[in-house]
C-alpha cells in the first residue's frame, strides 16, 4: 500500500493466490481498527488483524477483540507535561477515537494519516477523565524524530513502549506493546509456528517483527534496521515488493 492507500494489482493477485492456498494473511499496523477495517474486508482478510501497534488483535467482522491493551492515564498525564514544554504537536488516541487540540496542519492532512474518526478538544488531558487512553503519537519534522524518540524513551521507557512508525511519527504505546509482540501471539493463537510465518515491513517498528519471523523480509524503500533486521530484500514499493516477495517465498514462482 502506498502513500496513496491503493493496493496495486499485482500485489491483490498475490495476496489472492496465497489465501487461496490457505496461507493466512493479516496486516500488522499502527493505525487505529476503524481505519484498516475497509482496506482488510477489501483485499478479503479474515484472520485478526494487528492494530494500534500491537495494542489490539480483532477480525474486522468480530464484535470483540481477541486481546487490547490500554495506557495508564497518569503516565499520559506526565507525557503530556513534557509535550506542554517542548512544544510538540501530541495526539491521543482513547477508545476508538484521535482526540486533537490544536491544528497545524490542514484537514486533509489529519485524515490522510490518522483516519475520520477524529475529535477536536479544548484539551487532551480532558480526555483521560471519560476515555481509556491507547496510544499516542507526536507528529515531528523528519530530522527531529530521532531526538523526540530518545528524549521520550529516556523519560518513560519501561512504562510505555516508544517507536518511529513513520518519518513524521514518534509513537508512544503501553509497556509491552509491540509488532512483535503481537504477531508471536497471533501465530500461537493460529497454531502457525514461527518458521512458517512471513513478515514484511519498511519502517523501524518493523525490524524486531522482520527478525523473529521465520522469513524476514524489508522492503528496498525500507528503513536501515528493517534491512538490517532482514533475511531477504524485497524491491521497494513502487515496484510492487510485497508481491515479489509472495511469489517468490509463497507462490514459488
Amino acid at each position: 500500500m502506498g502513500d496513496d492507500l491503493l493496493v496495486s494489482p499485482r500485489v491483490r493477485r498475490a495476496i489472492a493466490a496465497a489465501q487461496a492456498r490457505g496461507v493466512v494473511v493479516t496486516l500488522a499496523t499502527g493505525r487505529m481498527f476503524d481505519f484498516v477495517i475497509p482496506f482488510a474486508r477489501d483485499l478479503g482478510f479474515t484472520a485478526p488483524l494487528i492494530c494500534y501497534q500491537g495494542g489490539l488483535i480483532q477480525a474486522a467482522d468480530a464484535d470483540a477483540p481477541l486481546y487490547r491493551a490500554t495506557m495508564d492515564p497518569a503516565l499520559v498525564r506526565e507525557v503530556l507535561e513534557l509535550q506542554a514544554q517542548r512544544g510538540w504537536h501530541l495526539v491521543l488516541y482513547a477508545d476508538d477515537a484521535v482526540f486533537l487540540d490544536e491544528r497545524r496542519h490542514n484537514e486533509a492532512f489529519y485524515h490522510y494519516m490518522l483516519g475520520e474518526r477524529l475529535v477536536w478538544v479544548s484539551g487532551l488531558d480532558s480526555v483521560l477523565d471519560q476515555h481509556e487512553p491507547v496510544k499516542l503519537i507526536v507528529f515531528v519534522e523528519p530530522q527531529e524524530g530521532e531526538r523526540v524518540k530518545a528524549e521520550l524513551q529516556q523519560r518513560f521507557g519501561g512504562r510505555m513502549e516508544v517507536a518511529r512508525s513513520h518519518v513524521r511519527i514518534v509513537e508512544g504505546n503501553p509497556s509491552g506493546v509491540s509488532k512483535v509482540d503481537a504477531l508471536r501471539w497471533l501465530a500461537a493463537y493460529l497454531g502457525i509456528s514461527q518458521a512458517q510465518v512471513m513478515a514484511i515491513g519498511d519502517q523501524d517498528n518493523d525490524a524486531e517483527m522482520i527478525a523473529w519471523a521465520g522469513v524476514g523480509v524489508a522492503m528496498g524503500n525500507g528503513s536501515a534496521a528493517t534491512k538490517a533486521a532482514a533475511d531477504w530484500i524485497a524491491p521497494p514499493l513502487k515496484e510492487d515488493g510485497v508481491a515479489v516477495a509472495i511469489e517468490h517465498f509463497v507462490l514459488r514462482e
